[in-house]
């Protein structure tokens, strides 16, 4: 793999071919925040708090820094009153969902987002697809899945996967930042698994 010469915050660092900025800027030792991000998984963008700036060839773009690729000479800016701003209003709406997540709290106080800037919504899954990812690509089992779609779209345990897998397994409980995932699925163990006798 050849090294890629790029700039992040006014730092001269290098990359391998395929990683994407936020690889590059962890290697660093630039903090990025994601909720939606695990090494072990294939790149999302969903809750796009990863948000970065970039400069390639003059032009200037927001971009999702776990999705996009490094390339030569490429300038990216982590901070910014403007990225800081996105994140914000990024935050505040996922708030309105899951108000006393104690990841969103620590980086509400970080980027000084309200709790309350938006109605509540609680339905407490912020759609980061963790538990949906993890079960499909590491455990390949496919247990839990999103059902609807848009502003709809919630994680669904499918009953007959779940009740075979789920009980020895749950790796994927403590990667939910909301803790919803352990809710959702006590709920489908009482309402849908079969009954022992």
């Amino acid at each position: 793999m050849s090294e890629i010469g790029l700039s992040i915050d006014g730092r001269n660092a290098s990359a391998k071919t395929g990683m994407t900025v936020l690889e590059a800027a962890r290697s660093v030792g630039i903090p990025i925040p994601t909720l939606c991000h695990h090494e072990a998984l294939t790149p999302f963008g969903g809750c796009r708090l990863c948000i970065v700036e970039v400069e390639a060839s003059g032009r200037n773009s927001l971009v999702c820094s776990c999705v996009y690729p490094v390339e030569q000479d490429l300038i990216v800016r982590t901070r910014s009153e403007k990225i800081d701003r996105i994140r914000k209003n990024l935050l505040e709406l996922l708030l309105a969902h899951a108000p006393d997540a104690p990841p969103l709290l620590a980086l509400a106080k970080k980027y000084g987002a309200a709790r309350d800037q938006y109605p509540k919504e609680p339905s407490f899954c912020i759609h980061c697809g963790l538990c949906v990812r993890y079960c499909a690509e590491v455990k390949k089992k496919n247990a839990v899945g999103f059902i609807d779609r848009g502003i709809r779209k919630e994680i669904s345990f499918i009953p007959h996967i779940a009740a075979k897998e789920c009980n020895s397994c749950k790796e994927c409980f403590p990667l939910c930042p909301t803790s919803y995932l352990q809710a959702a699925f006590v709920l489908t163990e009482s309402l849908a698994f079969p009954k022992t006798s």
